[in-house]
């Protein structure tokens, strides 16, 4: 026995030398964009958001790496607002293939486009914006943040297991609320559900003394409803409107009940041992934005154990293949759409203390996968790239 173990350990470590040769640089390249002011500054944002994800991605890589031989390595690039975006992209494409990108639409499009990433395997942790997905989507870009209707249509299904049907909505001006409205709307009517009102909020009063007497009168005329739909995806308002509607009415959307890529709250699956080592690592919860970083990261990481391989001809086949699964801590395993490169995945419907329920929700079936009910479909896309 002894000696059949010294065998296989010497196997073991010849099979180890004969992959070293496999090296994955990372780049997790972010332009920096002014955030509009909010009304309360409860929550700032953390300086490491996102490329603390990736650095988890990063040492989740190198446990598995150790064994195979693999290397692996993180840089992080910061661009200031203003700074020259494209030439920052170019150095770090001649650095590596492989880039993490934490920028608006516009800013991963210029990427996308270079002559330098024709052969590269882009990962958009950042933007949800449908447009990405659709007429705008380009071959070497993928997605590992869930779309603005992945999210929506998750809780478009949830109303519909609630019976909820009476609707109304209000969103904010900023363009990120106007775009998370019209996904809500557009999920509405693909599970068949009516918007029965809507209001824009135009409020600049400082809710945080006014809230008591500005929200019940700004809701007043939605007269009767099941449910409130917030758009705020800025963070600034809707969070005065719970407990403050003149009809008593639960709320969810940006507020109360949440669609979210991920939260603190999600617990099962072994999802609590990556909360501990993001925590550990990065001395704050995992945020959505470092969960899409930290599976892109995975994503490639996975690829380069099942395949051998450095090259990102050869990852990028791989990762949009039928048999690449990726462990997502969300109940089921993850894959990315071939049509338009976007990771499927289970989207959890959370409050501040508890996850409500994990979309798909039982009932709403596929022809391929349920995770397939949330987002654009096959049959519906309009990304012509992946087809190419």
């Amino acid at each position: 026995m002894f000696r059949l173990s010294f065998v296989l350990a010497g196997l073991a470590l010849a099979s180890g030398a004969a992959q070293a040769e496999v090296a994955i640089s990372v780049t997790y390249l972010q332009q920096e964009v002014e955030r509009p002011p909010v009304l309360s500054n409860l929550d700032p944002i953390p300086e490491d958001l996102g490329m603390a994800g990736a650095e988890l991605g990063l040492a989740d890589n190198l446990t598995t790496a150790k064994f195979l031989g693999h290397k692996y390595d993180l840089t992080v690039t910061t661009v200031p607002e203003g700074a020259d975006w494209a030439q920052a992209a170019r150095q770090a494409l001649a650095n590596s293939p492989f880039v993490i990108l934490d920028a608006p639409v516009q800013a991963q499009l210029e990427v996308a486009d270079l002559p330098e990433a024709a052969g590269a395997v882009l990962f958009n942790a950042s933007a949800p914006d449908l447009s990405l997905r659709e007429a705008e989507c380009r071959a070497n870009l993928l997605h590992t943040l869930p779309s603005d209707v992945m999210r929506t249509d998750a809780l478009a299904q949830f109303l519909v297991k609630r019976r909820w049907d009476e609707i109304v909505l209000i969103a904010g001006e900023h363009p990120g609320d106007q775009a998370f409205a019209e996904a809500l709307k557009r999920s509405l009517q693909k599970f068949r559900l009516e918007l029965q009102a809507e209001k824009t909020w135009v409020f600049d009063a400082d809710l945080r003394r006014n809230a008591a007497q500005e929200v019940p009168l700004f809701t007043q005329e939605f007269g009767d409803y099941d449910v409130l739909l917030i758009a705020d995806e800025l963070d600034d308002f809707g969070r005065y409107i719970p407990f403050n509607t003149w009809e008593p009415r639960p709320v969810a959307g940006s507020e109360g009940l949440q669609p979210v890529t991920w939260s603190r709250v999600v617990e099962q699956w072994g999802a609590v041992q990556m909360q501990n080592r993001f925590a550990d690592q990065a001395g704050r919860a995992m945020r959505p934005k470092d969960y899409a970083a930290w599976a892109a990261y995975r994503a490639l990481g996975e690829a380069v154990t099942r395949t051998q391989s450095d090259d990102p001809a050869v990852l990028r086949d791989y990762i949009l293949s039928d048999d690449f699964e990726l462990a997502g801590f969300k109940g089921r395993a993850m894959n990315f759409r071939a049509w338009n490169g976007q990771l499927r995945q289970p989207i959890p419907l959370v409050t501040d203390r508890a996850v409500v329920a994990m979309a798909p929700l039982e009932g709403f079936l596929h022809q391929r996968t349920e995770l397939d009910t949330l987002g654009i479909d096959e049959a519906e896309s309009q990304c012509q790239a992946f087809k190419e």
